[in-house]
């Protein structure tokens, strides 16, 4: 047991770390490009739905923030807003790159395509629905949804004040020991446990929550190399890090204060070292305790609407259970989708203080096409 609690302690270490970087790259390559995203959207609403879907897409809630400002500043229609809440699943998007990065990019390209579709279909009815209504009250706006606010814009970069200040230093460091514990596997996951205790599920469960893939390591051995096993994996965010290392010794202090350090490690660090800790230890203590598979695959059904509803909750922390679950190949791929399409982290948070209303119309929308998802993608496996 001393065992497991220590391998679950490194790989909630890992799994933070790997999060972070990433959250570190999204947010320095947002400062870089502001602006871009945001040029030429004019009326073209398929426009918006498809640019809406890849920001979704983007893991975190940078590209939910930026479409919640677009649609509240009538720069983007409600299609765009609900492609967004689709494409996105929030912080989770990071832990399941960091976990099941293979199945990560299957599940993400499956919500952009959903997506896509969604936010076409809303625009369509939507609008459909608003030109009877204008008719029928001979309104003099009718058909008139989405105009640019020409007060929005988006604030021009600080100036690039540098020193070297202790939070500079500290995230400097943090990184660079974060780096040689990836380059030397200190945090990688040990075997010992399984070859002591292979009969034990919880140590089973642990070895999957590390994200290790036995078939890919099978796959190499063979000749075949895939990019996305735990080896490459680690390599592969061993760069990024570097990279990250880079940007924090020269970006300015509005950037390393703000937002590094304001952002992503006073709010994000240690809530997600806690949730990743807490829903792996209670998953290896569940899993110990009672036969939780055979329990899930009696009640698909149900965990499907039990994900979707979750789902609504605008938090980051409570969906890694089903992001754990399927990582430790106990939850179906539909309960994952449902819940994946139905959350969206803290991206609808500025919505809801803005418009209530388009707040809860966005989510009954987002909420009824993650059960009509999940239900047809468990009808057709």
């Amino acid at each position: 047991m001393l065992h497991s609690f220590i391998d679950i302690f490194r790989n909630s270490i890992l799994i933070t770390g790997l999060v972070v970087v990433m959250m570190m790259m999204i947010e320095a390559l947002n400062i870089e490009s502001r602006g871009l995203f945001f040029k030429g959207l004019g009326r073209k609403k398929y426009a918006q739905v498809l640019l809406a879907s890849a920001l979704g897409v983007i893991p975190g809630c940078m590209g939910g923030f930026a479409t919640v400002s677009l649609y509240t500043h009538r720069m983007m229609s409600l299609g765009a807003l609900v492609a967004m809440m689709i494409a996105t699943s929030g912080d989770e998007a990071f832990v399941m790159l960091a976990m099941i990065p293979e199945k990560a990019v299957l599940l993400f390209a499956i919500m952009f395509a959903i997506a896509v579709v969604a936010g076409l279909l809303t625009d369509i009815i939507h609008d459909r629905l608003h030109k009877n209504k204008c008719e029928k009250q001979e309104h003099e706006d009718c058909g008139e949804q989405v105009q640019c606010d020409q007060n929005f814009h988006l604030h021009d970069k600080p100036a690039k004040q540098r020193t070297f200040n202790w939070k500079r230093m500290l995230l400097f460091a943090g990184l660079a020991v974060f780096i040689v514990a990836l380059g030397f596997g200190y945090l990688e996951h040990s075997h010992e446990a399984e070859h002591q205790h292979e009969v034990e599920q919880s140590e089973h469960c642990c070895a999957e929550f590390a994200g290790h893939q036995h078939s890919s390591e099978h796959q190499h051995e063979a000749g075949q190399i895939n990019l996305l096993n735990e080896g490459w994996m680690n390599i592969i965010f061993a760069c990024l890090s570097l990279i990250m290392l880079v940007v924090i010794a020269f970006a300015s202090d509005h950037f390393i204060e703000e937002h590094l350090w304001h952002h992503i490690v006073k709010k994000h660090l240690l809530s997600t070292f806690l949730w990743t800790f807490a829903v792996l230890l209670i998953m290896s203590i569940l899993m110990h305790f009672m036969d939780l598979d055979s329990w899930i695959n009696n009640n698909i059904a149900l965990m499907i609407l039990l994900a979707a509803a979750i789902g609504c909750i605008p938090e980051s922390g409570p969906h890694l259970i089903f992001v754990t679950l399927f990582a430790a190949g106990i939850l179906p791929f539909p309960v994952l989708l449902a819940n994946s399409i139905s959350q969206d982290g803290h991206a609808s948070i500025p919505l809801l203080a803005e418009t209530k209303k388009g707040f809860l119309k966005a989510k009954l929308l987002n909420f009824v096409i993650a059960l009509i998802c999940g239900y047809l993608c468990l009808a057709l496996l």
